[in-house]
């Protein structure tokens, strides 16, 4: 690890961002340049820890590099954010350690405020709001959803809330020594690091400090693809978490698991139904089958016209598919991580 700087009396501490990159080409530049502008008077680097990436990702950094002389490419070849955050840290210098995202565009008085909050505070980690903002009808739908109660649940890095201690935050600004001392990233961790990372930080007698002064602009995902991919890998992990430190994990992350299950029971119900129906039975299991879907999608269409019709109608109508997509993904993977029925849990990167 490189030797941490040192400030003297009323100097600003130096600041190193951290960023796991892997298959961002798209988005990574814009972040990086959202650093380069920041208003922020102390020394800093940059530190990118890149992972085998197939779509020209290592080119855009290698650019930025030859760019910019505080901007550092550092090789992740695990893949994981965890290990890459790790590499990135270790390779870095300064007392104050910001973790950036590829996705997430940092305002230009983000690291001022980080730094004003974790001296005024003594926490081990500050974070914010994330602010999830799209571009297309489809992000503008997932951006709704994260920033929804009914979406994501309505933690206070999504949804807003006053300043304070926190179980966990977005992204983080942390104390160099601190991170240090906790053991940074768990690389058996692939997602969900964040979290268990500040459950160790708590557990020291840190910290974890939410203020809502600190908004990061988030680039949601632009597919359903990507964002069933997303959000069965979040779900899966987040299972695996709460089987591991079960009394650290609220009862909300039950939710979608649970919504999953009740509409596998609704289909099995309805194939008896089904098959009462050609042996000339009651049609009393087809429609206890139909009542949960029904129900739960009238639910959504509700909301979609309560929550998402301010960002158009193409967004409130994509909205409808989002919300479901993301509760469903999420809750299968949790099942799969929660009951380590996926290898992916100990064989497979994930981001």
């Amino acid at each position: 690890m490189a030797e941490p700087s040192s400030a003297g009396a009323g100097a600003l501490p130096g600041v190193s961002y951290v960023m796991p990159v892997l298959n961002e080409a798209p988005y990574v530049r814009a972040a990086v340049e959202r650093l380069l502008e920041q208003d922020y008077r102390g020394t800093y680097d940059i530190t990118l820890a890149v992972g085998p990436s197939t779509d020209g990702t290592e080119e855009v950094l290698a650019q930025l590099a030859r760019e910019h002389p505080n901007v550092r490419v550092v090789a992740n070849p695990a893949a994981s954010t965890s290990a890459g955050l790790n590499a990135a840290i270790r390779a870095s210098a300064h007392p104050v350690v910001i973790r950036v995202d590829a996705h997430s565009l940092l305002p230009s008085d983000y690291t001022s405020i980080a730094v004003e909050t974790l001296q005024r505070t003594g926490a081990d980690n500050v974070g914010g709001l994330m602010d999830a903002r799209g571009t297309t009808p489809f992000e503008k739908a997932v951006a709704r959803a994260y920033k929804s109660r009914m979406g994501l649940g309505g933690t206070q890095h999504h949804v807003g809330g006053k300043e304070g201690p926190a179980q966990t935050a977005y992204l983080g600004s942390f104390r160099r020594d601190k991170l240090v001392a906790a053991g940074l990233f768990d690389e058996g961790v692939r997602r969900g690091q964040d979290w268990e990372l500040n459950r160790r930080l708590r557990a020291a007698g840190g910290t974890v400090w939410f203020t809502p002064r600190l908004v990061v602009t988030y680039q949601p995902r632009s597919s359903i693809r990507s964002l069933v991919n997303q959000f069965f890998a979040t779900g899966m992990w987040r299972g695996e978490l709460v089987r591991r430190f079960p009394s650290a994990s609220s009862l909300r992350y039950f939710a979608p698991p649970v919504l999953v299950v009740l509409l596998v029971a609704a289909i099995v119900i309805g194939l008896v139904g089904l098959a009462g129906l050609v042996v000339g039975a009651s049609i009393g299991w087809l429609t206890l089958a139909f009542a949960l879907p029904v129900l739960y999608l009238l639910f959504v269409v509700i909301a979609s016209l309560v929550i998402a019709s301010r960002d158009g109608f193409a967004a409130m109508l994509r909205f409808i598919v989002v919300v479901p997509t993301i509760h469903i993904s999420w809750g299968v993977g949790f099942i799969g991580g929660f009951f380590e029925l996926s290898h992916d849990l100990h064989s497979r990167s994930g981001r």
